[in-house]
């Protein structure tokens, strides 16, 4: 069974853009599942951490499969909680289909299922996330991540005073991907410009959050 997000008392299984990372724009099914281990002041999917809907894996392959897609995006919450059950999952789907999964890098995956994962999007969480440092900082798991040549960092940033934590980490630079810290088009717009200038800086990546531009905040797209 697969714990899944609740979003108006559906599983939150839905068909959309991918709006960050170096696929941004391709059109993929989302599956989003519930609980997490942190608890980001900022996260915009909040709804995503409390009791969710249980899930056969036969009945969610079906439903991924129903919308005749070849990209599947795995996010949350934290995706690496039900690792068991998503390789269980991803063995009734086509080999062919690409595969990513979103994670905050404070748990590894496990053989099985790292084997079948086409992309991560590893998101490490800086200081002003919240979370107790004992929890984000698993330098272990995001030095295995680094040795993997399809991970991508995303780092959500406020302002340059948040590099040298970035740097401290030691990861590859050319998949490092810094996105501004917005919930809303307005305050994506807003907090851009610094981002724009951080990337330049440092010379790494921008991520501009597509589906803010594209829907704001709203859920569920």
């Amino acid at each position: 069974m697969l714990n899944i997000a609740r979003l108006k008392s559906a599983p939150e299984i839905f068909y959309s853009l991918q709006g960050e990372g170096t696929r941004s724009g391709t059109p993929a099914v989302f599956l989003r599942l519930a609980g997490c281990n942190l608890a980001c002041k900022w996260c915009d999917t909040k709804h995503s951490w409390g009791n969710g809907i249980l899930c056969s894996t036969k009945d969610v392959a079906a439903h991924i499969l129903d919308y005749q897609c070849d990209s599947l995006v795995i996010t949350g919450g934290e995706p690496l909680l039900q690792q068991a059950a998503l390789t269980r999952l991803l063995r009734l789907l086509p080999d062919s289909m690409h595969v990513e999964i979103e994670t905050n890098g404070t748990i590894a995956p496990t053989p099985a299922l790292e084997q079948r994962v086409n992309q991560w999007n590893i998101s490490p969480k800086l200081p002003h996330a919240g979370n107790p440092h004992e929890k984000t900082h698993q330098p272990g798991v995001l030095a295995h991540f680094a040795t993997l040549p399809h991970a991508w960092f995303k780092f959500v940033v406020q302002s340059e005073a948040d590099w040298p934590a970035i740097a401290a980490l030691g990861l590859p630079p050319q998949r490092i991907i810094l996105m501004p810290c917005a919930t809303t088009r307005a305050a994506l717009e807003a907090a851009r410009p610094a981002v724009v200038d951080m990337c330049l800086r440092h010379r790494v990546r921008l991520g501009d959050r597509l589906h803010l531009t594209l829907w704001d905040d709203k859920k569920g797209v």
